[in-house]
């Protein structure tokens, strides 16, 4: 009987990774944007910038209030570059997050309320507006961000409907993988479907009694071997995730120098979850709650899921949490090493 439970343990940590987890559709990608914008309410720490008092007369002089640049003595004021990513598909009405760092020499941006700013394209186009209180990152307190700060307010015109096709581009180049894809593909459908065009790219013709959502669906879940280990790619530099947010985490505790998590799968019903006496706890969305009461504690901070927890959920609540992508990065590097996730981790940017 141990033998048993042994084996079945092994299997269990053996997973197939899918062609999602490999590869990205040509075509579905995040846009960014950028725009200027000022910062006010700084106690003290903005900057005394030509261009920043000029961007503060000319938004006075839009409200009618005409005053000489050298009435202009308070640091509450910061210019700052406003940038976020737009996601495939995105509608009008959405929230995005966006990143605010400063171009003068203000000392911080804690707690400054970003004034209503036009985030552009590279079209030139505006897609968002951005507005709100910002929280400075741990690290570096000239740049930070706004959780669900941009709506998104015009879309980009891009449509899968009338596609007869998809192209894949494999994460890594490898003309192992594109000639395995290629087969998993057609083994799937029992016809010739798919075609490595090249090692990175596999062109996949769509049935004409399929639909093209669920024909990129079926696609992405076909499995590979178990061979294939999952990867979590980070980028560091936008602070995203770019693939392996979906990978589960067993129940872990993480005890550091500056913080200790516990991240778990809550055991309550629909009904209990949604009854904040008995699921007390900062609700983050997505089915994911921090602290076991009102109040986030750093230095204890339970982490519940309502399904089995991912590394999305752990990621998004340690940057709710405030805590630097250094952190998370190392965070999941220890939770590798307990055997809590069994995947490659690589850091980009």
């Amino acid at each position: 009987m141990r033998y048993f439970f042994m084996i079945a343990f092994l299997l269990s940590s053996l997973y197939s990774q899918t062609i999602k987890d490999i590869s990205n559709v040509i075509g579905i990608r995040e846009n960014q944007l950028i725009g200027y914008g000022l910062i006010v309410g700084l106690a003290g720490t903005g900057d005394k910038s030509k261009f920043t008092i000029q961007s503060l007369q000319n938004l006075l002089r839009n409200s009618y209030i005409k005053i000489p640049a050298s009435s202009i003595t308070s640091k509450n004021i910061a210019a700052v570059m406003v940038t976020a990513d737009l996601p495939p598909f995105s509608r009008q009405g959405d929230k995005i997050k966006v990143k605010v760092s400063t171009i003068g020499d203000a000392k911080s941006v804690d707690n400054g309320e970003l004034l209503i700013t036009q985030l552009k394209g590279v079209d030139g186009n505006v897609y968002a507006l951005a507005q709100g209180t910002i929280a400075a990152n741990e690290n570096n307190k000239t740049s930070g961000f706004i959780y669900e700060g941009a709506t998104v307010e015009n879309e980009i015109d891009f449509s899968l409907k009338d596609e007869n096709f998809i192209e894949l581009s494999l994460l890594q180049n490898s003309a192992k993988n594109a000639d395995l894809v290629e087969t998993k593909i057609n083994d799937k459908f029992g016809k010739k479907l798919a075609t490595a065009i090249d090692t990175r790219t596999i062109k996949v013709m769509k049935p004409a009694d399929i639909s093209i959502v669920k024909f990129l669906s079926m696609v992405q879940t076909i499995e590979l071997d178990s061979s294939f280990k999952k990867k979590v790619i980070v980028d560091i530099s936008r602070e995203s995730l770019i693939t392996g947010g979906d990978i589960i985490i067993d129940p872990v505790t993480i005890a550091r120098n500056s913080f200790t998590i516990r991240i778990d799968k809550s055991g309550l019903t629909n009904e209990a979850w949604n009854d904040p006496k008995q699921n007390p706890g900062v609700d983050i969305g997505d089915n994911v709650k921090i602290a076991d009461k009102p109040v986030v504690n750093i230095d204890n901070a339970m982490i519940n899921t309502k399904a089995a927890p991912t590394i999305s959920d752990l990621v998004r609540a340690m940057k709710v949490m405030k805590l630097p992508m250094s952190e998370i990065i190392d965070t999941l590097k220890i939770i590798k090493e307990m055997g809590a996730i069994d995947v490659d981790i690589e850091v980009r940017g």
